[in-house]
């Protein structure tokens, strides 16, 4: 666990290694004074509520916490967590996406099936009309173009694509699905 620490010491604020199931510990470490605690212990379930506990019982109020399963998870939801990390399950949506949407490479869903998508353009879209690609996806919204450093918001209909852009664009699951031929 030591090489993990000095690992990643350059970017955190401030890092040791100590037992986190021991409140005293906590306490010295003035971990009150964080903005925010995250707790990713990962195996042991009890370690992780011990741990939960104890930054609760000095005060932290601002606690993110990595869920191994439901139980875990509803345990965590009763100790008034602020964020449930699944990371595992996390994952897996986003491989289930990427498995069936290759085109995408990012992806934000706004909830109600509703998805902000990062698409790369390919060498076979090199000089094909943007408007006549949205045409096939009406209901679809080009938020922003990048080609190179440059972001462009808005295209005209005689605009067309290099290899490279990056297309930012907003819509339906639904609708999203039926365009993703075009970029396949």
């Amino acid at each position: 666990e030591k090489k993990y620490v000095e690992n990643i010491s350059d970017v955190l604020t401030h890092s040791v290694i100590a037992d986190a199931t021991d409140e005293h510990v906590l306490d010295e470490l003035n971990i009150t004074q964080c903005d925010a605690v995250v707790v990713a212990i990962g195996e042991d379930i009890e370690a992780s509520i011990l741990c939960v506990l104890h930054l609760k019982n000095l005060g932290v109020e601002k606690i993110w916490v990595k869920a191994k399963s439901k139980a875990h998870h509803m345990i965590l939801t009763h100790l008034g967590i602020c964020k449930i990390i699944h990371p595992e399950e996390d994952m897996g949506i986003r491989v289930a996406q990427a498995l069936n949407y290759p085109m995408v490479s990012r992806y934000m869903d706004l909830g109600d099936e509703h998805y902000i998508v990062k698409v790369p353009v390919q060498d076979k879209l090199k000089n094909v009309n943007l408007s006549g690609i949205l045409q096939q996806g009406p209901h679809i919204k080009l938020l922003l173009l990048k080609r190179n450093q440059q972001v462009i918001y808005e295209t005209d209909g005689n605009f067309t694509l290099q290899a490279g852009d990056i297309l930012i664009l907003e819509g339906s699951l639904h609708h999203l699905k039926k365009l993703s031929g075009c970029f396949l």
